[in-house]
C-alpha cells in the first residue's frame, strides 16, 4: 500500500506523531503458534519435553528432575531448578498438572512455586476443592495478594500460566518502580497489572532491596511430584507505543 495514513491530522498530545500517522513505525511481525498456549515465533524455548539442558540446580549442577512424556517432574528432595538464562520483563508462558493422587491438604497438597528472577513467587498449588489461606492459593502472589478467583482444575489435569511481567527498575540503590505482574490462569485473569511489595517471604513482610535487572527462572521442589511442561517466554521489547 503506498497510502498508510495520514499526514495532516493533528499531532497527539505528548508524541511526536499525528492521528493515524503515515510514518509512525510498523511493529514487527510475530507468527503466533497453531493453538492456545503454543510457541510464538520469536520466543525463547526453555523446556521442550526432552531435557533440562536449559536447566540446573541451584549451585549449578546437573538437575535430577524426572523428564519423561513430554513433560518435567519433581523430583522429591532434587531441590529447585533454574534456569541457566536470566532474563527480566518479559511474557511467560509454562504448564504445570498437581499429582493425581490426592494426598494431604492445604499448602501439603500439589505444592511447588514459579519464581520469576528466582525471587518473586507464583504459587503453585493444588485447590481444587482443597481450601488455604488466600494469600498461598494457587495463582496467589505468595504472601502478598490472592488471586481474583480460584481457577483451578481437577488433580492430574494441566493448567496453564500465561504470565506478563514488569521488573523492578532500581537506580543507585533506590526504586524507581515496582515490579508488576499480569496473570492469567487458564485463561482466566487473576492478576491485573499488580505491584508486588518486593521479594517472596514466608510468615513475615517484606521489601525491595536493590539487585540486578535480570535473572534466571527458578522451579520449586516442595516435595510435590508436581509436573511442567511447554515452557517459553517473550522478553518485553522496548518499542514505544505511546
Amino acid at each position: 500500500m503506498s497510502n498508510l495514513g495520514y499526514d495532516d491530522t493533528m499531532y497527539i498530545s505528548g508524541n511526536p506523531y499525528r492521528v493515524h500517522d503515515s510514518s509512525r513505525p510498523q511493529p514487527r511481525v510475530v507468527t503466533p503458534g497453531d493453538l492456545p498456549g503454543a510457541t510464538p515465533s520469536d520466543a525463547t524455548i526453555l523446556f521442550d519435553g526432552t531435557d533440562l539442558s536449559e536447566w540446573s540446580k541451584l549451585d549449578g549442577s546437573e538437575p535430577n528432575w524426572i523428564v519423561e512424556n513430554g513433560y518435567m517432574k519433581v523430583h522429591p528432595g532434587g531441590g529447585n531448578i533454574r534456569t541457566t538464562q536470566a532474563f527480566g520483563s518479559c511474557q511467560l508462558h509454562l504448564e504445570f498438572a498437581a499429582p493425581a493422587e490426592i494426598k494431604g491438604e492445604g499448602q501439603g497438597r500439589g505444592n511447588s512455586g514459579v519464581f520469576l528472577m528466582q525471587k518473586y513467587e507464583i504459587q503453585v498449588l493444588d485447590n481444587y476443592e482443597n481450601p488455604t489461606y488466600a494469600d498461598g492459593l494457587c495463582g496467589a502472589i505468595y504472601g502478598q495478594c490472592p488471586p481474583l478467583v480460584n481457577a483451578c482444575r481437577k488433580p492430574g489435569e494441566w493448567s496453564s500460566y500465561d504470565i506478563i511481567w514488569e521488573a523492578p527498575v532500581f537506580h543507585e540503590g533506590e526504586l524507581l518502580k515496582p515490579a508488576y505482574v499480569t496473570l492469567l490462569m487458564n485463561g482466566i485473569l487473576l492478576h491485573h497489572r499488580k505491584a508486588l511489595l518486593g521479594p517472596t517471604q514466608h510468615c513475615v513482610t517484606t521489601h525491595y532491596e536493590p539487585h540486578s535487572a535480570t535473572g534466571p527462572l527458578m522451579l520449586q521442589d516442595h516435595g510435590d511430584k508436581v509436573r511442567f511442561r511447554n515452557i517459553w517466554y517473550r522478553p518485553l521489547t522496548a518499542y514505544d507505543h505511546a
